[in-house]
């Protein structure tokens, strides 16, 4: 920790033109003060805080095998019947299709990394 003061140490590095005023300090160190006394009342707040929390209520903590009942979300989820399901995969399908039709070739590269040679894919012009 440094004895000398943030603004002292900009003018001396060039990072300020004019030295710091005493005015200027006064006000500075009448900031950080300020500061200071904030920091302590949030302290001391969080911590009455906690303590009425604490005492209210109970934390429980969730072990390694605790967790989420999955069981009576899933049932909630609707259940749709063989015949249902396979139409829609149909469906779904065949809109891909459509859709892979419809949009215009795309010039950027593909392929897997297997097929990939350097040099060979050449920016649209």
């Amino acid at each position: 920790m440094t004895l000398i003061i943030v603004e002292w140490i900009c003018w001396l590095n060039g990072q300020r033109k004019i030295a710091p005023t005493p005015e200027e300090m006064a006000i500075l160190e009448a900031r950080r003060q300020r500061v200071k006394e904030n920091v302590a009342l949030l302290k001391k707040e969080e911590e009455e805080r906690k303590a009425r929390e604490g005492s209210g209520r109970k934390i429980t903590s969730m072990g390694k095998g605790d967790g989420p009942d999955l069981k009576s979300f899933i049932q909630q989820l609707p259940v749709d019947s063989k015949d249902d399901k396979s139409s829609k995969h149909t469906t779904t399908n065949k809109q891909k299709e459509k859709e892979a039709k419809q949009e215009p070739e795309s010039t950027e590269p593909t392929g897997s990394g297997a097929s990939f040679r350097p040099g060979t894919w050449q920016p649209p012009t």
